[in-house]
């Protein structure tokens, strides 16, 4: 029976994050599962406050969609559920559109974790799950600290007890300073009590479950001491039982308006999701299949739509608390779903009493957490060019907004990307001191001997840099300290020649050739020979001159002198 169960899932291509799994891993996974669990709730309940929702969906997230993603998804390790950066990017919209935490607003929020779900489906059924890669490490590392800083201003109303709250984070600054003379100090002095304890247990034991026990305490506290009497905000009566499966109730305008927020959690969703599977499949020795998980997670966020929730993510920070709690397989997921389940039917009424101030001063160091400020200073001192770019796109965030900054985000990394290709690095081979050639950078004046010049360009040529690479080779040629009678370009870093770039390099070739100078290339490969021969650039320079190494090419041009050692 188990050899026919793991064949039919192989086949039907499920439950990949699950199986193969026996008796002692499945006792190993259901402990780390309720442990997972008992750290994890008090986290997306206060998701479901920077969501916006209604407490009680945050519990929600964690239940029809973990199963899904269990049931679908590739990844052993990955959590999917509520999480701050998709939570604030749909808050920040949905806040303009309707009342936040009525019926209305939930239902909007359904709608883009469907339109979400239809997204990454795409994504899945065309296999783009190397989009992820667009997103660089230090742009994702600006973009979560910037949501950091926006999520704990927006958490300070909460913990200082202040009324009024505002959807930006200058004007909820703004509303703090002009508000500070009504702050409720029994409020405040919970706030600090809390934030101090988790961040003091998460440095020096991290396996308490500190946010547990604050939201259990708190709840216990507030009901025997009757914190509502003394200015303390409570949840209030919190929805128990299962959650209702329905369909997102919204228009078809107020449909079309969500599809840039849908976009953004889409994005935001394939970088986050992505880069945890891998750093984890690798920490255990496991192959990542993004385009699976991407299948994983549409299924997730079609149960989050359908069971009244909001949009889910592959989480780093909890995947990384699974981790640490024990977690080999999605097996350790379902059996949090099944906690989840005895929470939603036999302990939701407690949450009425649990204090609005504890739940954002959890939220608060959630907050704290994102802003690695360890990784930022390493980009500083490895590249103060990146770093810029990090600290750009966090300003952006809490300026703009989460919603353009993962846009802008992307605009960044794709623009630095663009701008090493456009700008590469160029070189030419000259004598070192003891007699060798070595690479240095091309600079006009300088050659590799009298009257060669060994030229290497470094990145493949495309429409925005032939003329570089045109200009530069001129400039070369024209400042040489003798008369240039060989050029030679190395091509070991070109991969790739389109249409414009070859007009631009043949043109070159012919004026060289007209004023004498023989042009070779070294160092080609299969695909740019193919795109040499398919331009006509072969019969230009002649294909007695393209070479496959740098030592044959030099031959040709008459040296004997080996290029390095």
């Amino acid at each position: 029976m188990r050899d026919f169960l793991a064949k039919w899932t192989a086949r039907a291509g499920v439950l990949k994050g699950v199986l193969p799994l026996n008796r002692a891993a499945a006792m190993r996974d259901t402990l780390a599962g309720v442990q997972l669990a008992s750290m994890d709730i008090p986290q997306v309940l206060g998701y479901a406050r920077i969501a916006g929702m209604p407490a009680v969906t945050g519990l929600y997230t964690v239940f029809l969609p973990l199963i899904a993603f269990a049931f679908f998804g590739a990844s052993r390790q990955l959590v999917v559920a509520a999480d701050s950066a998709t939570a604030t990017i749909f808050a920040s919209r949905l806040a303009s559109m309707a009342p936040v935490s009525s019926a209305e607003y939930a239902s909007l929020a359904a709608m883009v974790a469907l339109l979400t779900a239809a997204l990454l489906f795409v994504a899945r059924i065309f296999r783009l799950g190397f989009l992820a890669d667009f997103l660089s490490r230090t742009v994702l590392v600006g973009f979560l600290a910037g949501v950091g800083v926006q999520v704990g201003i927006a958490m300070l109303g909460d913990m200082l007890g202040l009324p009024g709250h505002a959807s930006r984070s200058v004007d909820q600054l703004l509303l703090v300073v002009r508000e500070w003379a009504q702050l409720n100090r029994p409020t405040l002095a919970v706030s600090v009590l809390v934030v101090a304890s988790v961040l003091f247990f998460k440095r020096v034991r991290p396996r308490v479950p500190m946010p547990l026990i604050a939201v259990v305490g708190g709840i216990v506290a507030s009901d025997v001491y009757g914190f509502a009497a003394h200015g303390i905000a409570v949840l209030g009566p919190v929805a128990g039982g299962l959650p209702p499966l329905r369909m997102p109730s919204v228009t078809w305008q107020q449909a079309l308006d969500l599809v840039p927020v849908a976009a953004s959690c889409f994005v935001m969703i394939v970088a986050q999701s992505a880069a945890a599977s891998r750093v984890f499949a690798e920490r255990h020795h496991q192959v990542a299949d993004t385009n699976a998980d991407l299948l994983g997670i549409a299924a997730a966020n079609a149960a989050a739509a359908f069971s009244g929730a909001f949009v889910v993510n592959g989480s780093p920070t909890q995947t990384a608390m699974a981790d640490r709690a024990g977690t080999r397989s999605q097996f350790a997921q379902i059996v949090f779903a099944a906690v989840v389940v005895v929470v939603l039917l036999f302990f939701s009424r407690f949450l009425q009493y649990l204090p609005r101030c504890i739940l954002a001063s959890i939220v608060f160091t959630i907050a704290v957490g994102l802003v690695d400020l360890k990784t930022l200073f390493a980009i500083r001192r490895e590249s103060p060019g990146e770093f810029a770019l990090a600290v750009f796109t966090a300003a952006a965030v809490v300026l703009i907004g989460v919603e353009h900054g993962i846009l802008i985000a992307v605009a960044v990394s794709l623009l630095r990307h663009v701008r090493h290709s456009y700008r590469p690095h160029t070189m030419i081979l000259e004598p070192g001191d003891d007699g060798m050639w070595v690479p240095v950078p091309a600079v006009p004046g300088r050659h590799t001997a009298p009257g060669l010049i060994v030229y290497r360009f470094g990145a493949d040529l495309f429409y925005a840099n032939d003329h570089f690479f045109v200009d530069d080779t001129r400039r070369l040629i024209d400042h040489a300290p003798t008369k240039v009678r060989w050029f030679v370009i190395d091509a070991s870093a070109i991969t790739d020649l389109d249409y414009s770039a070859a007009r631009s390099v043949g043109e070159l070739c012919t004026a060289l050739k007209r004023s004498g100078i023989h042009v070779i290339f070294a160092r080609v490969n299969r695909y740019l020979r193919s795109d040499m021969d398919r331009h006509g650039i072969t019969p230009i320079v002649d294909a007695s001159c393209i070479f496959g190494t740098l030592h044959e090419a030099l031959r040709a041009a008459g040296v004997e002198e080996p290029a390095d050692k």
